[in-house]
């Protein structure tokens, strides 16, 4: 992974929504090519870990930097960050009536000011690589759960982002569409991509991830290798978590 700086540092992050709160100190780093995959029980704060990375919701304590620079400083120009992550939901958000390729080229075209016919051909290619070239020209409401998701994830790839946040981008679909998804996210990490993903699918975070990290109560539990926490997991609230996970499947 190298010595550099991280691509994002995470120091005593606090998120609070009203008298609950949601992230209690979490301190997380992300290096470089790294993927991290976090887990944990739902309401455990990795939904709200990874808004307040994207500047979705504002940080109560805490500090998040991006290549060294701080984030949260109230300064910041929001959306000049936002240029620098790629997002994608648990749903797919895409606009319903927009074709799938004008739906990839919005932000370069809108917020990078990418020339159409230059933003049209980076989509194009992506389209193919995601398995959708033919579908360019449809609408969403015309394409599959996992189909719509792989267009979700070429959209959050056009701008060529720093870091890509995935948030739990399989809950949505039905069984026999996970896979789909599953296998371009590991392609992702073959090209080197810089991820952070929450997500329930334990034997896929154990496939892809280099670090996996345990959110319990808002706080980090438990960090390390995959086949460390996953299989022979220090705490006794992971192993907990795991078991009630391996018995719901």
């Amino acid at each position: 992974m190298g010595t550099t700086t991280p691509v994002l540092e995470c120091a005593g992050v606090v998120k609070r929504f009203g008298e609950a709160e949601v992230l209690r100190g979490v301190d997380l780093d992300v290096r470089e090519h790294e993927v991290v995959a976090l887990i944990g029980a739902s309401g455990s704060g990795k939904s709200t870990l990874l808004r307040c990375i994207n500047l979705l919701e504002v940080v109560d304590d805490g500090i998040i930097r991006l290549d060294g620079q701080d984030i949260t400083d109230p300064r910041v120009d929001e959306d000049a960050v936002r240029r620098r992550i790629g997002v994608v939901f648990q749903a797919y958000n895409l606009f319903p009536h927009m074709s799938v390729l004008d739906n990839v080229t919005l932000a370069p075209r809108r917020v990078h000011r990418v020339p159409r016919a230059e933003a049209e051909a980076r989509a194009r290619e992506l389209l193919e690589r995601v398995g959708l070239g033919a579908k360019a020209d449809e609408y969403p409401d015309r394409l599959s759960g996992g189909q719509q998701q792989r267009v979700a994830i070429a959209r959050s790839l056009a701008c060529d982002p720093r870091l890509l946040l995935l948030d739990e981008i399989t809950s949505a679909l039905d069984p026999e569409l996970v896979g789909e998804v599953l296998h371009l996210v590991r392609e992702l990490v073959e090209q080197g991509r810089t991820i952070v993903m929450a997500t329930h699918e334990m034997a896929f975070a154990r496939a892809v991830a280099h670090r996996v990290v345990f959110l319990d109560g808002g706080r980090v539990l438990e960090s390390g290798p995959p086949e460390q926490v996953l299989v022979d997991p220090v705490e006794a609230r992971t192993r907990q978590f795991l078991g009630r996970i391996l018995d719901q499947g």
